[in-house]
Protein backbone atom coordinates (compact mmCIF):
# COMPACT_ATOMS: atom_id res chain seq x y z
CA UNK A 1 0.00 0.00 0.00
CA UNK A 2 1.27 3.43 -0.88
CA UNK A 3 2.26 5.68 2.01
CA UNK A 4 0.95 8.69 0.15
CA UNK A 5 -2.25 10.30 1.54
CA UNK A 6 -5.29 9.94 -0.67
CA UNK A 7 -5.83 12.87 -3.00
CA UNK A 8 -8.55 15.29 -1.75
CA UNK A 9 -11.34 16.19 -4.15
CA UNK A 10 -11.37 19.92 -4.99
CA UNK A 11 -14.27 21.85 -3.41
CA UNK A 12 -16.97 22.59 -5.93
CA UNK A 13 -17.16 26.34 -6.58
CA UNK A 14 -20.87 26.16 -7.21
CA UNK A 15 -21.33 24.57 -3.77
CA UNK A 16 -19.39 27.41 -2.16
CA UNK A 17 -21.55 29.97 -3.93
CA UNK A 18 -24.68 28.19 -2.77
CA UNK A 19 -23.52 28.19 0.84
CA UNK A 20 -22.77 31.93 0.67
CA UNK A 21 -26.21 32.70 -0.74
CA UNK A 22 -27.88 30.58 1.95
CA UNK A 23 -25.94 32.35 4.70
CA UNK A 24 -26.94 35.73 3.33
CA UNK A 25 -30.60 34.73 3.23
CA UNK A 26 -30.45 33.50 6.83
CA UNK A 27 -28.91 36.81 7.92
CA UNK A 28 -31.60 38.82 6.12
CA UNK A 29 -34.37 36.76 7.66
CA UNK A 30 -32.85 37.21 11.13
CA UNK A 31 -32.66 40.98 10.67
CA UNK A 32 -36.24 41.07 9.47
CA UNK A 33 -37.47 39.10 12.48
CA UNK A 34 -35.55 41.38 14.86
CA UNK A 35 -37.03 44.47 13.24
CA UNK A 36 -40.50 42.92 13.52
CA UNK A 37 -40.02 41.99 17.18
CA UNK A 38 -38.53 45.36 18.20
CA UNK A 39 -39.94 48.25 16.15
CA UNK A 40 -37.66 51.20 15.66
CA UNK A 41 -38.11 53.85 18.31
CA UNK A 42 -38.09 57.59 17.75
CA UNK A 43 -34.97 59.66 18.30
CA UNK A 44 -33.93 59.85 21.93
CA UNK A 45 -34.39 63.16 23.72
CA UNK A 46 -30.90 64.60 23.86
CA UNK A 47 -31.42 68.05 25.34
CA UNK A 48 -33.31 69.48 28.28
CA UNK A 49 -33.86 73.23 28.51
CA UNK A 50 -34.87 74.62 31.92
CA UNK A 51 -36.65 77.95 32.35
CA UNK A 52 -36.85 79.56 35.80
CA UNK A 53 -39.62 81.78 37.16
CA UNK A 54 -40.00 85.01 39.10
CA UNK A 55 -37.82 85.74 42.15
CA UNK A 56 -35.21 83.20 40.98
CA UNK A 57 -32.63 82.65 38.25
CA UNK A 58 -31.27 79.66 36.35
CA UNK A 59 -29.08 78.62 39.30
CA UNK A 60 -32.26 77.51 41.09
CA UNK A 61 -32.06 74.43 38.84
CA UNK A 62 -28.50 73.56 39.97
CA UNK A 63 -29.35 70.33 41.80
CA UNK A 64 -31.56 69.15 38.96
CA UNK A 65 -28.97 70.09 36.34
CA UNK A 66 -26.26 67.97 38.00
CA UNK A 67 -28.57 64.96 38.13
CA UNK A 68 -29.73 65.33 34.53
CA UNK A 69 -26.14 65.66 33.35
CA UNK A 70 -25.18 62.49 35.20
CA UNK A 71 -28.07 60.79 33.39
CA UNK A 72 -26.42 61.71 30.09
CA UNK A 73 -28.44 64.72 28.96
CA UNK A 74 -27.23 68.01 27.53
CA UNK A 75 -28.80 70.61 29.83
CA UNK A 76 -29.18 74.38 29.43
CA UNK A 77 -30.70 76.81 31.92
CA UNK A 78 -32.16 79.94 30.33
CA UNK A 79 -31.39 83.19 32.15
CA UNK A 80 -34.47 85.40 31.97
CA UNK A 81 -34.49 89.16 32.42
CA UNK A 82 -38.01 89.13 33.91
CA UNK A 83 -38.63 92.68 32.75
CA UNK A 84 -40.02 91.97 29.27
CA UNK A 85 -42.10 88.92 28.36
CA UNK A 86 -41.26 89.29 24.67
CA UNK A 87 -37.53 89.46 25.40
CA UNK A 88 -37.69 86.39 27.66
CA UNK A 89 -39.57 84.41 25.02
CA UNK A 90 -36.95 85.46 22.46
CA UNK A 91 -34.12 84.37 24.80
CA UNK A 92 -35.77 80.99 25.23
CA UNK A 93 -36.29 80.55 21.49
CA UNK A 94 -32.64 81.39 20.88
CA UNK A 95 -31.56 78.70 23.33
CA UNK A 96 -33.91 76.19 21.72
CA UNK A 97 -32.55 77.02 18.26
CA UNK A 98 -29.04 76.24 19.50
CA UNK A 99 -29.98 72.69 20.52
CA UNK A 100 -29.16 69.79 18.21
CA UNK A 101 -31.78 67.07 18.25
CA UNK A 102 -35.00 66.43 20.21
CA UNK A 103 -35.43 68.73 23.19
CA UNK A 104 -37.60 68.70 26.32
CA UNK A 105 -38.67 72.15 27.56
CA UNK A 106 -39.22 72.63 31.29
CA UNK A 107 -40.69 75.66 33.04
CA UNK A 108 -41.12 76.67 36.70
CA UNK A 109 -43.68 79.21 37.92
CA UNK A 110 -43.71 82.22 35.56
CA UNK A 111 -41.38 80.20 33.34
CA UNK A 112 -44.43 78.12 32.46
CA UNK A 113 -45.89 81.10 30.61
CA UNK A 114 -42.59 81.49 28.78
CA UNK A 115 -42.38 77.88 27.58
CA UNK A 116 -46.07 77.93 26.61
CA UNK A 117 -45.35 80.76 24.19
CA UNK A 118 -41.85 79.80 23.06
CA UNK A 119 -42.38 76.08 22.60
CA UNK A 120 -45.10 76.27 19.97
CA UNK A 121 -42.75 77.55 17.26
CA UNK A 122 -39.72 75.38 18.09
CA UNK A 123 -39.71 72.28 15.84
CA UNK A 124 -37.18 70.40 17.99
CA UNK A 125 -39.33 70.55 21.15
CA UNK A 126 -40.88 67.12 21.77
CA UNK A 127 -42.59 67.84 25.09
CA UNK A 128 -43.18 70.33 27.88
CA UNK A 129 -42.84 69.90 31.64
CA UNK A 130 -44.50 72.32 34.06
CA UNK A 131 -43.43 72.49 37.70
CA UNK A 132 -45.87 74.55 39.79
CA UNK A 133 -46.16 76.75 36.72
CA UNK A 134 -48.56 78.97 34.81
CA UNK A 135 -49.94 77.39 31.63
CA UNK A 136 -52.00 80.06 29.82
CA UNK A 137 -54.36 79.37 26.96
CA UNK A 138 -54.81 81.34 23.75
CA UNK A 139 -56.46 84.72 24.31
CA UNK A 140 -55.79 84.81 28.07
CA UNK A 141 -53.58 87.41 29.73
CA UNK A 142 -51.45 87.21 32.86
CA UNK A 143 -53.61 89.89 34.46
CA UNK A 144 -56.76 87.85 33.89
CA UNK A 145 -55.13 84.67 35.23
CA UNK A 146 -53.74 86.37 38.34
CA UNK A 147 -57.10 88.07 39.01
CA UNK A 148 -58.93 84.72 39.19
CA UNK A 149 -59.75 83.81 42.77
CA UNK A 150 -58.24 85.25 45.94
CA UNK A 151 -54.55 86.17 46.07
CA UNK A 152 -52.25 83.31 47.11
CA UNK A 153 -50.91 83.40 50.70
CA UNK A 154 -47.46 84.36 49.44
CA UNK A 155 -48.76 87.58 47.92
CA UNK A 156 -48.68 89.23 51.34
CA UNK A 157 -44.88 89.18 51.14
CA UNK A 158 -44.67 91.03 47.80
CA UNK A 159 -42.74 94.29 47.96
CA UNK A 160 -42.72 96.65 44.95
CA UNK A 161 -39.81 99.02 44.39
CA UNK A 162 -39.76 102.49 42.87
CA UNK A 163 -38.48 101.15 39.53
CA UNK A 164 -41.53 98.93 39.01
CA UNK A 165 -39.92 95.70 40.18
CA UNK A 166 -41.63 93.21 42.44
CA UNK A 167 -39.68 91.45 45.21
CA UNK A 168 -40.42 89.06 48.05
CA UNK A 169 -39.71 90.43 51.52
CA UNK A 170 -36.42 88.67 52.48
CA UNK A 171 -37.69 88.01 56.01
CA UNK A 172 -40.69 86.12 54.59
CA UNK A 173 -38.93 84.47 51.64
CA UNK A 174 -38.42 81.07 53.25
CA UNK A 175 -41.96 80.92 54.62
CA UNK A 176 -43.79 81.74 51.39
CA UNK A 177 -41.39 80.59 48.67
CA UNK A 178 -39.07 77.93 50.07
CA UNK A 179 -40.52 76.53 53.30
CA UNK A 180 -38.89 73.11 52.86
CA UNK A 181 -35.47 74.43 51.78
CA UNK A 182 -32.53 74.40 54.19
CA UNK A 183 -32.59 77.63 56.21
CA UNK A 184 -29.12 78.79 55.14
CA UNK A 185 -29.84 78.06 51.49
CA UNK A 186 -33.20 79.85 51.71
CA UNK A 187 -31.45 82.94 53.06
CA UNK A 188 -29.06 82.89 50.12
CA UNK A 189 -31.99 82.52 47.72
CA UNK A 190 -33.67 85.51 49.33
CA UNK A 191 -30.48 87.57 49.06
CA UNK A 192 -29.97 86.83 45.35
CA UNK A 193 -33.64 86.80 44.29
CA UNK A 194 -34.35 88.25 40.86
CA UNK A 195 -37.33 90.61 40.84
CA UNK A 196 -39.96 90.53 38.13
CA UNK A 197 -41.46 93.65 36.61
CA UNK A 198 -44.89 94.25 38.13
CA UNK A 199 -46.12 95.00 34.62
CA UNK A 200 -45.45 91.37 33.64
CA UNK A 201 -47.96 90.04 36.16
CA UNK A 202 -50.43 92.78 35.26
CA UNK A 203 -49.98 92.49 31.50
CA UNK A 204 -53.14 92.48 29.38
CA UNK A 205 -51.24 91.09 26.40
CA UNK A 206 -53.13 88.09 24.97
CA UNK A 207 -51.22 84.82 24.66
CA UNK A 208 -50.99 83.10 21.31
CA UNK A 209 -51.60 79.43 20.54
CA UNK A 210 -50.10 77.50 23.46
CA UNK A 211 -47.38 74.92 22.92
CA UNK A 212 -49.24 72.41 25.08
CA UNK A 213 -51.93 72.13 22.40
CA UNK A 214 -49.40 70.76 19.93
CA UNK A 215 -46.89 69.02 22.23
CA UNK A 216 -47.24 66.34 24.94
CA UNK A 217 -47.22 67.88 28.42
CA UNK A 218 -46.47 66.87 32.01
CA UNK A 219 -47.33 68.74 35.20
CA UNK A 220 -45.75 68.43 38.65
CA UNK A 221 -48.13 69.82 41.28
CA UNK A 222 -46.51 71.12 44.48
CA UNK A 223 -49.05 70.48 47.23
CA UNK A 224 -47.56 72.85 49.86
CA UNK A 225 -47.23 75.80 47.49
CA UNK A 226 -48.05 79.27 48.88
CA UNK A 227 -47.21 81.13 45.66
CA UNK A 228 -49.31 79.30 43.05
CA UNK A 229 -52.18 77.46 44.76
CA UNK A 230 -52.25 73.68 44.16
CA UNK A 231 -55.88 73.90 43.00
CA UNK A 232 -54.86 76.37 40.30
CA UNK A 233 -52.01 74.06 39.27
CA UNK A 234 -54.40 71.12 38.97
CA UNK A 235 -56.76 73.25 36.89
CA UNK A 236 -53.94 74.10 34.48
CA UNK A 237 -52.91 70.44 34.24
CA UNK A 238 -56.47 69.21 33.67
CA UNK A 239 -57.09 71.74 30.93
CA UNK A 240 -53.89 70.68 29.17
CA UNK A 241 -54.60 66.99 29.49
CA UNK A 242 -51.17 66.71 31.05
CA UNK A 243 -49.65 63.70 32.74
CA UNK A 244 -49.82 64.75 36.40
CA UNK A 245 -47.85 63.90 39.51
CA UNK A 246 -48.10 65.51 42.94
CA UNK A 247 -45.28 66.26 45.34
CA UNK A 248 -45.49 67.37 48.98
CA UNK A 249 -43.26 70.38 48.45
CA UNK A 250 -43.10 74.16 48.48
CA UNK A 251 -42.93 76.39 45.41
CA UNK A 252 -39.17 75.76 45.27
CA UNK A 253 -39.41 71.98 44.77
CA UNK A 254 -36.50 71.91 42.31
CA UNK A 255 -34.29 73.11 45.21
CA UNK A 256 -35.83 71.14 48.09
CA UNK A 257 -36.59 67.91 46.17
CA UNK A 258 -34.12 67.70 43.27
CA UNK A 259 -34.26 63.88 43.15
CA UNK A 260 -38.02 63.77 42.72
CA UNK A 261 -38.11 66.66 40.26
CA UNK A 262 -35.32 65.08 38.19
CA UNK A 263 -37.09 61.71 38.18
CA UNK A 264 -40.27 63.37 36.87
CA UNK A 265 -38.36 65.15 34.12
CA UNK A 266 -36.62 61.90 33.13
CA UNK A 267 -39.98 60.13 32.83
CA UNK A 268 -41.21 62.93 30.58
CA UNK A 269 -38.06 62.73 28.47
CA UNK A 270 -38.54 59.00 27.91
CA UNK A 271 -42.28 59.26 27.28
CA UNK A 272 -41.92 62.35 25.10
CA UNK A 273 -39.76 60.46 22.64
CA UNK A 274 -42.23 57.59 22.27
CA UNK A 275 -45.27 59.86 21.96
CA UNK A 276 -43.72 61.93 19.20
CA UNK A 277 -42.52 58.80 17.40
CA UNK A 278 -46.04 57.38 17.54
CA UNK A 279 -47.49 60.61 16.15
CA UNK A 280 -45.04 60.54 13.28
Amino acid sequence: MSSEEPRKEPINRRALAGIAVLAALIALVALGLAAFAEPQKGPRVQNIVLVHGAFADASSWSGVILRLQKAGYHVTGVQLGLDSFEDDVARTRNVLAAQTGPTLLVGHSFGGAIITEAGSSAPNVVGLVYESAFAPDQGESMKAIVAKGPPPPGARAFRPDKAGGLWIDPDSFKEVFAADVDADQARVMAAVQKPIASSEFMSERAFGKPAWRVRPSWYLVTEQDLMLPPDAQRAFAKRMGATVQSLAASHAAMVSHPDEVTAFILKAAAAGTSKVAAAQ
